[in-house]
């Protein structure tokens, strides 16, 4: 999707560059929203132009920043490292060229938590995973990967994640039930490790699903964990 002038010039943020602090402050906003909460660990890995300016354009505060649920506008993502810390938030950083056909504006997130909820219901179920995303410029960002799972979305619509067993007919009833509350699909993808292995779903949706759609897709068979992340601010 080509970005529109309006998109370059970019949100109202907390600066100095809309790619290199905004978009990175989405990547971890988006990092937390598919772990269910602030992480208690943090390993970030910055390619190309993260990492070649990233410090200078403030781009680890920012991604800290997103961690810790702060927007790209909020004028605490200056100290974010202190916040981190009170939070009890233990995070690293590290370069690694991840090649050629990645977007210079790359990160590679994987968060987890010291003390994982583990629900009966499957779908609070948190432990940790790995997020690989893009910032693409004007504060956009592109999500690529999720715990090796190719996908793409920018968290501008709301999105419901699904990490599931491939089995037949698991599509059939996600897309029933949004359909049974008349809400409107805009893509869905869905990547697997294998034929009747695991694989990851995304769907984005028109709007907000309601409680008792969420209440029945979480009861689904061969769910694992489901979450829904609002449009990023």
């Amino acid at each position: 999707m080509p970005l529109s002038a309006f998109d370059v010039i970019g949100p109202v943020m907390v600066g100095p560059s809309s790619s290199h602090t905004a978009g990175a402050v989405r990547l971890g906003l988006m990092a937390r929203h598919l772990l269910g909460e602030t992480p208690c660990r943090a390993a970030l890995t910055l390619h190309g132009s993260f990492a070649a300016t990233g410090r200078g354009h403030a781009t680890d505060r920012a991604l800290l920043a997103g961690l810790l649920g702060l927007a790209p506008d909020d004028a605490a993502l200056p100290r974010s490292p202190e916040l981190a810390t009170a939070a009890g938030l233990a995070f690293t950083f590290a370069i690694e060229d991840f090649g050629e056909s990645a977007h210079p504006n790359t990160a590679r997130i994987h968060v987890s938590t010291t003390n994982p909820v583990v629900s009966t219901d499957r779908s609070n179920n948190a432990l940790a995973l790995t997020m690989t995303g893009a910032s693409l410029g004007g504060g956009i960002i592109e999500v690529s990967d999720i715990d090796g799972y190719a996908t793409s979305f920018r968290g501008d619509l709301d999105t419901l994640v699904c990490w599931h067993e491939d089995k037949s007919g698991f599509l059939a009833r996600i897309t029933a039930i949004v359909a049974c509350v008349e809400a409107n699909i805009a893509t869905l993808r869905t990547s697997r490790s294998g034929r009747g292995n695991h694989a990851l779903t995304v769907i984005e949706t028109d709007g907000p699903l309601p409680a008792d759609a969420l209440s029945l897709l979480s009861r689904i068979p061969w769910l694992t964990r489901l979450r829904t992340v609002p449009p990023l601010p």
